[in-house]
């Protein structure tokens, strides 16, 4: 099994990750927090700490991921649009 780490996050299975939106187009998104549960081509669907379920746009949002502890990566959601097998070979 390999590492998620900073450098190979974006080819990694998001599902499990804790995730924040940092930063998004539309204002509402912004601040959205919680466990990635599912994902599609362009939405990450994500369960919040209230137990609501958010579809979150990958395209117009910057998400924080939380990994190894405390290890905080922000990446750009254009980055991860696509399905997530094809991200993978990407």
């Amino acid at each position: 099994m390999i590492n998620i780490t900073p450098y190979n996050i974006v080819r990694h299975e998001l599902i499990g990750l804790e995730v924040k939106v940092s930063a998004s187009s539309n204002p509402y998104l912004k601040g959205i927090s919680g466990i990635v549960v599912d994902e599609t081509k362009n939405m990450l669907i994500v369960e919040g700490a209230d137990g609501k379920v958010r579809k979150i746009p990958k395209s117009c949002c910057r998400f924080k991921f939380k990994i190894s502890g405390d290890l905080i990566v922000e990446v750009d959601g254009r980055l991860l649009v696509g399905r997530p097998e094809e991200r993978l070979t990407r």
